[in-house]
C-alpha cells in the first residue's frame, strides 16, 4: 500500500511540473527559421546582413520577422534578401537622422519606426527635426509611425511633420496621434494607402519605449504569420515583389 501511495505521489508531482517545465522551452531560433525557409546561399547573406545590424546595435530582431513574414507569404527569396538589406540601410539612416537631432541615443522602436517612415518617402531632415523639436524624453517611435501613415494619405512629408509637431507642442498623446490619420478628409484618405498594413493604434499598441519594458523592436511584431515562415508549395508559381 506505501508502494502504491508514492507512485501515485509521483505520477501528481510530475502532472503538475510537466506543463511548466514545456512552457520554459524556448521557442526556434528565427536563425534556424530562416536557413529552413530560405535557399541556402540567399539564407547565409540574410542571417550575414542581420549579425551586421545587431553588431551596430540596430533592430535587427526586426529584419528576421521581416524576412520571415514575406517567406509565408511565398515571396521570392531574392526579393526577401533585397527587402532586408534595403530595410536595414533604412534604419541606419534613421537613426543617424535622430541622433543628429537629439542628444540622447534612439530606442530600437524609435529606429523601426524612423525606417517605415523613410520607406513611406520621409526624408532623414524631417526626422532630424522631429527629434530636435519634440518634447524632452518623448519617445518618437509613434509619432514618427503617424507621419508615414500621413504620407500614406496624401499629405507631403513635410505637412505631415508639421501637423505631427503641432499636437506634440500641444502635449497631444500617442492615443491623440494615433487617430490624425483617420481624421483627414475623405480626398486626402483616397490618395494613398497605408503600405505597412498597419493603423497607427496597431503600431501604438505593440511599439512603446524600451523604458517600459518593451523589447528592443517589440518583438516579433504583428508579424510572423501563422505558419511562422514555412516553405510554400514551389508549383504555385512566382509570387511578386514585396512592399519593401
Amino acid at each position: 500500500m506505501k508502494a502504491i501511495r508514492t507512485m501515485a505521489i509521483a505520477l501528481i508531482v510530475t502532472a503538475l511540473i510537466a506543463p511548466a517545465a514545456s512552457s520554459q522551452v524556448p521557442a526556434k531560433d528565427p536563425s534556424a527559421r530562416l536557413r529552413e525557409v530560405l535557399p541556402p546561399d540567399v539564407a547565409q547573406r540574410v542571417l550575414a546582413r542581420i549579425a551586421d545590424a545587431r553588431a551596430r546595435q540596430l533592430p535587427a530582431e526586426a529584419l528576421e520577422n521581416r524576412a520571415l513574414k514575406f517567406a509565408a507569404k511565398g515571396v521570392d527569396a531574392k526579393n526577401i534578401e533585397r527587402s532586408v538589406n534595403e530595410q536595414a540601410d533604412r534604419m541606419q539612416g534613421a537613426r543617424t537622422a535622430l541622433s543628429s537631432g537629439r542628444n540622447t541615443p534612439p530606442a530600437g522602436d524609435e529606429i523601426e519606426a524612423g525606417a517605415e517612415a523613410m520607406r513611406k518617402g520621409v526624408d532623414g531632415s524631417s526626422i532630424s527635426l522631429l527629434a530636435k523639436s519634440a518634447p524632452s524624453g518623448r519617445s518618437l517611435a509613434v509619432p514618427l509611425f503617424v507621419i508615414g501613415s500621413l504620407t500614406d494619405r496624401g499629405l507631403s512629408s513635410d505637412q505631415a511633420l508639421q501637423r505631427v509637431l503641432a499636437r506634440l507642442k500641444d502635449h497631444a498623446s500617442d492615443a491623440d496621434l494615433e487617430s490624425m490619420p483617420g481624421q483627414l478628409p475623405a480626398q486626402a484618405q483616397g490618395q494613398g494607402v497605408d503600405k505597412g498594413g498597419l493603423s497607427g493604434r496597431d503600431f501604438g499598441q505593440s511599439h512603446r519605449p524600451a523604458s517600459a519594458g518593451r523589447p528592443a523592436n517589440a518583438g516579433p511584431p504583428a508579424g510572423v504569420p501563422g505558419n511562422a515562415g514555412k516553405k510554400t508549395n514551389p508549383g504555385q508559381g512566382h509570387k511578386p515583389p514585396p512592399k519593401n
